[in-house]
Order: C-alpha cells, then structure tokens, then sequence
C-alpha cells in the first residue's frame, strides 16, 4: 500500500532560519514571539527617549498644575492658628481673598523657576508683640535649626514669644525640642533684650525669660555696651562686674536691663550655652554658618564690632547712635536668594555695611530700625534693592517719636523703600493720642521658602500691604512709585 503523504496543513509546523552556515528548524510561533518582544523593546526605546530625555528649561517650564502643588504644600506648612494662609478661605474679605491669592500666585511662579530642590527650607516669623510698645523678635526655622532673633520690647514679652516658638500647630515651624540652635541679641536696647531675661518665676534660674527657658547651644550677641559715656566691652561675665564711670551724685553705669541681661546670659552660659561677642566671632574667622543644604547664615562685618562711638573719625563723618549702630547683622542665603537683618543699625552701621561687605540684593529685608527715618537709607537700599519690607513695631505710637511724622514707620523711610517695592508689611498698630492702643495691623508676619525656594506669606492678622491700611492714608503721604 503506497504510503500517505502529510497533510498540507502541517507544511508550516516549522520555520528554518539560517543562523550563518547552518539551517535552524523551529516553530513558526516562537518566530512570532520573537518578532514582536523585538517590536515592543524598539517602540519602548522610542516612547521613553520622547517622554523622558533631558530638554532646555524655558519660562513656560513650570505648568500652573506643578505650581499649585507647590502653593498647597507651602500653605500647609505655614497654616496654624495662629498665622492664616494668604490664600485662606477664612477671616478675610473677599477682595482680600482675591488679593491674597494673586499675590501669592504671583509670588511662586516668579520665585520658582525649575522643579529642582534648591535646598533646605527657611521660615522667617516676625513676631506681633501684642502691647503698646515697639520691639523686635523674629524666629526662624532654618533646615533643622532653630533661630531666634532678638527678644521683645518688655520682659512681660518673653511668655508671648514662648507661646509662639511652642505652638505645635504650626507644623514644622516651631522648638520641638526645647532647644534653640542660635541666638542673636543684636545690641543692647530694651526693646530687643528685656524678653531674654523675663519676669519672676518658680521656674529654673528663677526668671521666665528666654535664657531660662530654652537650652541654647550658641549665643551671638554685640561686642560693645556703647551709650556715651558708659561704653565698654560687652564681656562682662557677671552684674557685678558692669563698670561705672564717673563718682558720687554723676557715676553712670550700664542700664537695668542690661543689667539683668549679663545676669540671665551668665545662667545660660552656666547652662552649656556657647557665647561669643560678634567681634570675637569675627576675629575667629567663623562668618559663615551652615544650616543644611544649600542654606547658611552669616555674620556681616559692622566697623562697630571692633571699635566704639570715640573711633567715629576711622569710619566717616557720622553720627553714631548710641547701641543702634553696635547691631549685629546677618545674611541668611538659600540657594541664590538672600534675606538680610541689620538690628537698629543707623547710619553709620548701614554705611559700614555697605562699604565692609558684598552686598547682595535680597529677597526680603527686615526694616531697619523699626522703619526709622535714621535708618533704611539710600546707601544700603540702593544696594540691597528689597523684594519685600517686614517691619516690627507699632505704627504710629509715640513711644520714640513726639512727631507724628517721625512715629514708626517713617515717611522718609517709606519714600526710600517705595522705590523698590510695595510689598511692605507692619505687625502692630498703635496710636498717637492713646499710647495703650494696640491692634494688629499684619499681626504675625510669616514668610516661607520651600526647598524649591517658593515664597508663601501668611499673616494671623490680614494681608494689607501696608500702602492700602487706613493708618497709612490717614497719616502718610503716598508715594509717587506707590501712586
């Protein structure tokens, strides 16, 4: 019997490839497969090259998506009780609404100019010190550390400011830990030392204030007590030891408040506290501090750091304002933006800024001197060229003033400022006539970068930008780059 041939439908069971000399047999759909994992690695290679590889940045880079996220994220860590997001829904009219989320709108994407971390974040609080009185304190939560800037107008003010740095509902911008990293006392006035010593207390050391309250690893303070003719080094280690110049009915010495100030620092000190003077910082060459990444702080040179009011011919013809112009300032720098302190530096101490020291131009300025006509004056805002104005005090109260025109902030000050910006911003409102009238005007004024270095403002008070407050158009002239 002949023998039967294969059926036609199994001649394609198999297909031969040739791999060099040689014929390989193998299943067609092993062929397939192979043909098509091949098709996918070749359009996969092509799909991510199209969605992934590295392009030019341009200004339309950020998408308003990527900066809403931001905004949401800068909010959310600035938003507590006590300070109320810009953009809050809450306790704001609704043209402030408005106003508020332009600004802040405005703000991210000028600020924000690639989605790479730029650094460690930096949150700047300045403090509303709630009474009739002028005063400084600005906290500032640096990467990691803690800061703290100067300490109130009256020793009843170091409850207030404690209350603030131990508010847990701002999340991420208070002392978790009981500690502040640094502490800045920048010269030797009242209205910047009192919180630092505080009142009576069964607490430790026997005082409320500051030093008693917080460990404190470093403390930064001025180098000279300097308010003619009491001026000597400020290295006193104990009360007793303050000098006295002159005898009998006119001996002079140092102010109480002073006083009590070497008293509480020697207990911090007594504490682990590490003390250095600015001039003895300078002379050590450690300027610079580093916060965390790309995030710094450092100490400008002031010709008063290592020469008194008598040495005056050394610097210029100026008049030296007694403690003011002994300030310590500091430059705080994220990235490439830069936020500047200068204490109630004048202006002999702007001018020796100025002229000792690199300025850069920064993003935020604390105004010098409560907003002074003495202080924020060309020679420095020329340079500096501020983006935005906080200033501490009460506006309008006739505590260092018998001028209403001379009442912080100044109209001298205010013309000078305005021709670099309108972004000003005041924490407490006072008056004239009522010298225990005080309300916020801001209130607490908090300004925070994000490690993209996104800019967020909140306020517990309101948004006002201080041309638009009543006080303002009451009591100052408008002027013409503000019109």
């Amino acid at each position: 019997m002949a023998q039967k041939k294969p059926s036609s439908s199994h001649k394609n069971d198999s297909v031969k490839i040739r791999v060099g000399h040689r014929k390989i047999k193998a299943p067609w759909w092993l062929f397939v497969i192979l043909l098509v994992v091949a098709g996918v690695a070749v359009g996969g290679y092509f799909l991510y090259y199209t969605m992934y590889s590295k392009k030019p940045a341009s200004s339309s880079a950020v998408s308003s998506s990527s900066s809403l996220n931001i905004s949401s994220s800068s909010v959310t860590s600035v938003s507590s009780s006590s300070t109320t997001p810009v953009s809050s829904s809450s306790d704001v009219s609704s043209s402030s609404q408005a106003t508020s989320s332009s600004t802040s709108s405005s703000s991210l994407s000028s600020s924000l100019s690639s989605t790479s971390e730029v650094g460690d974040s930096i949150t700047f609080n300045f403090i509303a010190q709630g009474n009739a009185k002028t005063g400084d304190c600005t906290y500032i939560k640096a990467g990691d550390n803690d800061i703290l800037i100067d300490a109130g107008n009256r020793v009843g003010s170091a409850s207030v400011i404690e209350s603030y740095l131990d508010d847990s509902s701002r999340s991420g911008n208070y002392v978790s830990d009981g500690k502040l990293e640094y502490v800045i006392a920048t010269h030797a006035h009242q209205d910047h030392i009192a919180g630092f010593v505080g009142k009576s207390s069964s607490g430790p050391g026997g005082k409320d204030g500051i030093f008693y309250h917080y460990a404190i690893d470093h403390l930064i303070d001025f180098s000279y007590y300097d308010d003619s003719p009491v001026i000597f080094e400020n290295t006193v280690t104990s009360a007793s030891a303050i000098p006295t110049f002159g005898s009998g009915s006119s001996a002079k010495t140092a102010s109480v408040i002073y006083q009590n100030y070497v008293t509480a620092r020697s207990y911090a000190v007594s504490q682990g506290t590490s003390w250095q003077t600015a001039g003895q910082m300078w002379a050590s060459a450690s300027h610079t501090i580093s916060l965390g990444k790309n995030l710094s702080m450092t100490l400008l040179y002031n010709y008063f750091y290592d020469h008194t009011s008598k040495e005056m011919s050394g610097l210029g013809s100026f008049s030296f304002s007694e403690q003011n112009d002994d300030s310590v300032s500091v430059l705080f720098t994220q990235g490439e933006k830069n936020f500047l302190f200068t204490g109630d530096a004048e202006e002999a101490g702007e001018y020796s800024l100025v002229k000792s020291n690199a300025l850069p131009k920064v993003e935020l300025f604390k105004g010098g001197h409560h907003g002074s006509y003495t202080a924020n004056s060309d020679a420095l805002l020329s340079v500096i060229q501020p983006k935005l104005v906080c200033i501490c005090c009460c506006a309008g109260n006739k505590e260092y003033a018998s001028d209403i025109n001379h009442t912080f902030p100044a109209q001298e000050s205010i013309n000078r400022i305005a021709l670099y910006t309108d972004r000003v911003y005041v924490t407490d409102l006072g008056s004239f006539t009522d010298t225990s009238y005080c309300v916020p005007m801001n209130g607490n004024i908090v300004v925070a970068y994000d490690r993209y270095s996104a800019e967020q403002l909140s306020f517990s008070n309101n948004d006002t930008k201080l041309k638009d407050t009543a006080w303002f158009k009451a009591n100052r002239t408008t002027p013409s780059s503000w019109a």
